[in-house]
């Protein structure tokens, strides 16, 4: 693949998955759609987006996903959806960014992965920035969300981890997909008394499944086997700087000293594990 094709592509993919925060902060803020049902259609949407680009790859390709997948992926999907209903952009997508690396990380460690002195204290920083940005305080986002969102984090952890070597990424992602949106209209119907829908929060919640999601896992998977593994994770490094750009100017949202510093404390700490030795962080995101 060309150098500035694959520079193009893989921008495009880092936007797309901040471009999922903004789309779900603007849906629940401004919009009449209830977290459920905006998780049901993005869902729904990006398992036709993925199936239809497999069907023009081709049916050779091997890999259709399971169910302890899906689920994961559905609690994913439902943290991050509820979450933002009190997150800022900026903040939801640096909490889940961490959660999901802590989590790839922790596993490494728990399978016997040994760390270097540097390495133990980007983890440690990493981790401390995540702690530092919960104590309570004027600036310190709200409980209920923050929890929502490590729980998303931790979940895509978990589906980063079960799809290690599942088959063909996009395919396995579709047929996920298929499956945490059943689970999502189970947990819809479940909670139809806070049903609410307008043709805008719908329309963000079918860009964010069709777009940021399917569209944008896609262009992630083609990229990835022309990028190290190094450059593969450090790159996803930007999605949540990436956010906190988008969340200022789409949604007037301000950065806080305390936001700040635990950007610092957990892009940095992660940027020191990644670096030292690059093939104990995933090579997907939110």
């Amino acid at each position: 693949m060309p150098t500035l094709g694959l520079a193009a592509l893989t921008t495009l993919a880092m936007l797309a998955f901040a471009g999922n925060s903004i789309l779900c902060r603007i849906a629940l803020k401004d919009t009449g759609i209830d977290a459920a049902s905006f998780t049901s259609i993005r869902l729904a949407s990006g398992a036709a987006v993925l199936w239809a680009i497999t069907m023009v790859l081709g049916r050779d390709r091997q890999g259709s996903g399971n169910w302890l997948s899906a689920l994961a992926l559905f609690t994913y999907a439902a943290g991050f959806s509820f979450a933002y209903i009190s997150l800022t952009a900026a903040t939801g997508a640096l909490m889940l960014f961490g959660a999901v690396q802590v989590t790839m990380i922790g596993y490494g460690l728990w399978e016997g992965e040994r760390l270097k002195k540097q390495q133990l204290f980007g983890f440690a920083l990493a981790f401390g920035g995540l702690i530092g940005l919960l104590l309570p305080g004027l600036s310190a986002p709200p409980l209920l969300g923050s929890a929502l969102m490590l729980i998303a984090g931790m979940a895509w952890g978990v589906y980063s981890i079960r799809g290690r070597g599942a088959g063909d990424a996009t395919r396995v992602t579709a047929g996920n997909f298929s499956r945490a949106s059943l689970l999502a209209v189970l947990l819809s119907a479940l909670m139809f008394s806070d049903f609410k829908a307008d043709s805008a929060g719908i329309g963000y919640a079918v860009a964010s499944g069709a777009i940021t999601s399917g569209l944008g896992y896609a262009i992630w998977y083609s990229v990835v086997p022309a990028l190290r593994a190094a450059n593969a994770a450090t790159i996803q490094l930007s999605v949540p700087v990436i956010a906190a750009v988008g969340g200022i100017a789409l949604l007037g949202e301000s950065i806080t000293l305390r936001f700040a510093l635990a950007t610092l404390a957990i892009l940095g700490g992660i940027a020191l594990v990644i670096l030292s030795k690059p093939h104990l962080l995933t090579r997907k995101n939110a």
